[in-house]
């Protein structure tokens, strides 16, 4: 059956294919081709309000998203999930129940929010965790008790694959370039669910029905990779059709890796690409000239795939550039909006300074997001609202008119239909833009139309501002909404640095960031700014400083009477540029004697239990496993950390295991040892012993 292509907005008509009949709920059944985005249409950008709660989702839909011209919301995982007490982010992908009473609302509130987005225009896609449920045990968001990882609500021990189907001891993936441990074992100990089951395929497809009858339009799949397509097409097969009359639209997490690849699920839906957001940070980071080979840089085709600039995991993990990249961040948007290619989404989600923090929250239940205290609403930024007016307005015109001015300024127009120019570089640019624009006086969307740009003869005069953009389609361009509101986009003349930390504490003292700026108290101790023990012994925090500016800084401890102690080494500096810096340090280990060694360990680990490394020297804790250094498991089954040590120096360390309840287990053998030398970039490659 040939695919289709369901409108970006529901103020347009849609025509549905249906294949027959399923008696499932009274509904009628879908074929298991899934809806596919047009790429092209008008109103097509999907905002992706990453962990708002549903009134949150509600108000920005009716007075951000859909005056603005935005297609879509992609909303969090709906069901109830794990609540533990440290409330992070990851709870909502460990389902302990299909009851849509959560985190983020009640289930009535969960319908009022997807009655309010289809008024103002806007459809409602949610996040399906389906591959799995919950690894701990406890309570969930709505009373929930959970003491058995293998019997849910919703689901017992048959459900779920054993050691019929997968190969491991542990049934975990060990090998994740091994097909059979990718879809049949557990990712990071997450029970995973026999989607071969026709029984688990049927209540899997009628918790998203149920989302379906109350308006949803769609599904973002989370973890795809790690079903089997034969699994998600039987799935979609049973999906009813949304309240509009179409098949729902679908669209998969094929995180990178070895196996499987996105084209072995393109008869599921389309796909988010992460190559596409690799090149835009390789090139946003580099010369942005090179985009004009973008389209032929291995990204995914454009009638399969969803573009983004970052998500939840690749903000956190370094792949893609994120809001700490300031004003280059924001730009890589602008340029995916003016860019033909598929689907794109805008990301708005919170700041944070450890990677599995919270969202805001009144014990673990969402707050209601202000786009400020900690949120960053990049969807009703000026120049991306802009810039959404003029994706819809540009609506099917190629790419014409390519520019390279420099390794920093491009230009390029949308076959008349519209004129884009960034600017990545540190000053401002003037140059003449070939336009294929009609001459007349254009308003520039990405200032919300207070500047104008003339065309004469095709061509134009264009300034282009440090890090900015202008674009222009429509002589009356007036802007709709966020038009004095930066959204916390970042701003033209700070960048975010994060301070990283490493210092052992007594109960009741605290470490701080203090220094020759304003931004960092100028040298006041009384005005330092407190970092978060939140990753001890590491403590961490994030300041808004000067762009292009050296400023020096030290660290320093205060006790709970205020009394306060200074690092004994010289202070140390630092320059910024345009993007955001993590400046990693070790107490007492001067900047001119240190050297960073990252510390690899491949360990597999039951869930809620980390690796750290701990060893001789006080920069490792001196064996004290209580201030051993937290490793990130970002790329499991390898867990990483940078570690500040001093230069030309033997060491011994050893790796440990830590579970929730602070059990600490030794690997075994003898201590390993490591000598640093007089450069930098040391590494280890190391494995449980």
């Amino acid at each position: 059956m040939s695919r289709h292509h369901p409108p970006g907005v529901l103020r347009r008509a849609a025509t549905a294919a249906v294949a027959g009949a399923l008696a499932l709920a009274g509904a009628v059944a879908l074929p298991g081709t899934p809806a596919r985005a047009d790429t092209t249409a008008k109103g097509d950008v999907i905002a992706n309000l990453w962990e708002w709660n549903w009134d949150s989702v509600a108000s920005e839909c009716t007075h951000v998203l859909g005056p603005a011209g935005y297609g879509a919301v992609q909303v969090a995982p709906p069901a109830e999930s794990l609540k533990q007490t440290n409330y992070y982010w990851w709870d909502v992908y460990q389902p302990y129940s299909y009851n849509l009473n959560s985190r983020f609302g009640s289930a009535a509130k969960f319908a009022s929010m997807v009655t309010a987005c289809h008024q103002a225009g806007v459809k409602v896609y949610t996040d399906a965790v389906i591959n799995h449920t919950a690894a701990q045990t406890g309570t969930g968001y709505n009373g929930t008790t959970v003491t058995t990882k293998y019997d849910t609500p919703d689901w017992d021990r048959a459900d779920y694959h054993d050691s019929t189907s997968c190969p491991t001891s542990d049934l975990t993936i060990q090998d994740y370039s091994n097909l059979t441990q990718v879809q049949n074992c557990e990712l990071l100990g997450l029970p995973d669910l026999k989607t071969g089951s026709d029984t688990v395929r049927a209540g899997i497809a009628n918790f998203l029905n149920s989302q379906l009858a109350l308006g949803v339009d769609g599904f973002r799949v989370d973890a795809a990779k790690h079903i089997p397509e034969a699994d998600l097409a039987a799935i979609e097969s049973k999906l009813t059709n949304t309240t509009s009359g179409s098949a729902p639209y679908v669209f998969q997490e094929i995180y990178p890796g070895s196996t499987p690849q996105p084209s072995d699920y393109y008869a599921s839906g389309d796909f988010l690409d992460f190559t596409y957001a690799s090149r835009l940070k390789s090139a946003f980071q580099g010369n942005v000239s090179d985009l004009e080979s973008l389209s032929s840089s291995g990204i995914l085709p454009a009638a399969d795939s969803v573009s983004f600039v970052t998500n939840h995991d690749t903000e956190r993990n370094g792949l893609h550039l994120s809001y700490k990249d300031g004003d280059t961040y924001k730009l890589a948007n602008l340029f995916q909006l003016a860019y033909k290619w598929s689907t794109p989404t805008v990301y708005a989600g919170w700041e944070w300074t450890q990677s599995d923090q919270a969202p805001p929250n009144a014990s673990g239940f969402v707050t209601d997001t202000d786009c400020a205290n900690g949120w960053y609403c990049l969807d009703r930024d000026t120049a991306v609202v802009g810039m959404v007016a003029w994706h819809n307005a540009v609506d099917t015109a190629a790419v014409s008119h390519w520019q390279t001015k420099s390794s920093s300024v491009i230009g390029f127009g949308r076959g008349g239909a519209g004129f884009f120019a960034l600017n990545n570089g540190s000053s401002s640019a003037t140059y003449t833009f070939a336009t294929g624009m009609a001459d007349g006086t254009y308003s520039n969307v990405v200032d919300g139309g207070a500047t104008k740009v003339t065309v004469s003869g095709g061509s134009a005069s264009i300034t282009v501002p440090a890090k900015g953009a202008v674009a222009f389609y429509n002589a009356s361009y007036t802007c709709t909404v966020g038009c004095d509101d930066t959204g916390g986009g970042g701003s033209t003349s700070t960048v975010s640095a994060t301070f990283d930390e490493y210092a052992s504490t007594t109960s009741g003292t605290g470490v701080y960031v203090v220094g020759s700026i304003s931004a960092l108290g100028s040298w006041d101790t009384s005005k330092a700014i407190q970092l978060s023990s939140s990753g001890y012994p590491v403590w961490s925090g994030e300041v808004s400083v000067p762009i292009d500016t050296s400023f020096t800084y030290k660290y320093i401890k205060k006790d709970s009477s205020g009394n306060v102690t200074w690092e004994s080494n010289a202070n140390r500096s630092a320059t910024t540029a345009t993007s955001a810096i993590t400046l990693n340090n070790s107490w007492n280990v001067a900047d001119a004697d240190a050297t960073d060694v990252t510390f690899n360990e491949t360990a597999t680990t039951d869930w809620g239990t980390d690796v750290y490394v701990v060893g001789s020297l006080p920069a490792l804790g001196s064996w004290s496993t209580s201030d051993a250094i937290p490793l990130s498991s970002a790329s499991y089954p390898t867990w990483s950390k940078l570690v500040i040590v001093p230069r030309s120096t033997s060491f011994a360390y050893k790796y440990v295991k830590k579970d929730g309840s602070g059990n600490v287990i030794w690997e075994s053998g003898t201590n390993r040892s490591y000598t640093t030398g007089s450069s930098s970039g040391y590494t280890t490659s190391d494995t449980w012993k």
